[in-house]
């Protein structure tokens, strides 16, 4: 009796029978009055004549009246379980779904084909809800696993260095504490970029977006990068669409967008090679991209170039390759805001192309 099949069952098939059986107790009730038109009778005395006109509906029941009862009884029966079953069929299945999400398995999803606008609204409702809670998780088991792997060399060179000087094995100098100091540096850096990194993926990054104007954005990082690309004889220019429409975004957010990017392409361009920053139109929207004419990226590597603490030279050092979060920094601030960021390259030593596009 406890479930909601049951319970929808007996009220559907009661009701069927109540309206069913109504007709065959009003007949008995109320029985139809009966004349007869046979002339003797009707010159008899009215105490005779009543005699003639009474009905007996238990005798006089036609018998297909009642046939018809029965057979619509059963076939209420029968059509108030299976409409019940019909019905309770979506929400057993969401409950089924809701308790698999409390066991741990987040992958769960419901699909509902009930034609019923409320029904699929709520089974899309709660596979968004689901799939929210399988990205989180996720993103918490990715930033743990990160975590422990790139705080080990830094916390293990300081850990060596403080135990070899506890042990007076040598004394600290101004070098020691340089080294041990950057160190600190290094992981205070990592961490800040790692917070921020997985808010922007958990769409949590406070953004302040306003009305931004890419061709002074552009002019602005472009003027703040040229001495750094002149002391590598790197040539760095702008090309900027005319009359370019602002977009509605973050501001100090994208600028930290476009630093990284071309911090990235200075970093793997070489002397005599040269960075050309853009912005223009494409398809209606407004685009940013950063072009370089250095390493290249191999079509393997080109689809894992956005995850985090991907490097595609592995035998760069963190001190030489950088952290290898400000691609997937990147990434993640340009989703938040709606848009989208891809890499492009010909092959190995043929350069880069990276390219944001604003919804």
């Amino acid at each position: 009796m406890n479930r909601l099949w049951v319970r929808l069952s007996i009220t559907i098939s009661g009701l069927i029978l109540i309206f069913t059986i109504l007709p065959l107790f009003t007949f008995l009730i109320f029985p139809p009055p009966v004349y007869n038109n046979n002339p003797a009778v009707a010159r008899q005395p009215a105490s005779t004549l009543s005699k003639h006109r009474s009905f007996d509906p238990w005798h006089n029941l036609p018998e297909n009246l009642v046939e018809s009862v029965l057979l619509a009884s059963v076939v209420g029966i029968v059509g108030g379980i299976a409409a019940s079953r019909v019905l309770a069929s979506p929400i057993t299945k969401l409950a089924d779904a809701a308790q698999a999400i409390g066991t741990g398995d987040l992958s769960t999803r419901v699909t509902l084909k009930t034609n019923t606008k409320e029904f699929d609204e709520l089974a899309d409702s709660f596979n968004t809800m689901a799939a929210d809670l399988q990205r989180a998780a996720e993103l918490r088991n990715n930033l743990m696993a990160d975590v422990s792997h790139e705080l080990r060399t830094p916390l293990t060179v300081l850990e060596g260095n403080l135990r070899a000087a506890l042990d007076h094995v040598y004394e600290l100098d101004d070098e020691q504490i340089a080294n041990l100091y950057e160190q600190t540096h290094h992981l205070i850096q990592l961490v800040s970029e790692l917070r921020e990194l997985t808010l922007a993926e958990a769409y949590q990054l406070p953004l302040d977006k306003q009305a931004v104007d890419l061709t002074q954005l552009v002019q602005e990082t472009v003027a703040v990068f040229e001495p750094l690309a002149e002391e590598q004889q790197v040539k760095l220019t702008a090309q900027l669409a005319p009359a370019l429409a602002p977009v509605t975004a973050d501001r100090s957010r994208l600028r930290q967008v476009l630093h990284n990017l071309l911090a990235n392409a200075l970093r793997h361009t070489p002397p005599g090679g040269k960075i050309v920053v853009a912005a223009q139109v494409q398809n209606g929207r407004a685009t940013l991209s950063v072009q370089d004419s250095g390493e290249g990226i191999d079509a393997l590597q080109l689809e894992h170039i956005f995850d985090r603490f991907y490097r595609t030279d592995p035998s760069r050092s963190r001190e030489t390759g950088g952290s290898g979060l400000g691609l997937a920094i990147v990434k993640a601030i340009v989703e938040a805001h709606g848009g989208s960021v891809r890499a492009t390259s010909v092959g190995i030593g043929q350069g880069s192309t990276f390219t944001i596009s604003f919804a």
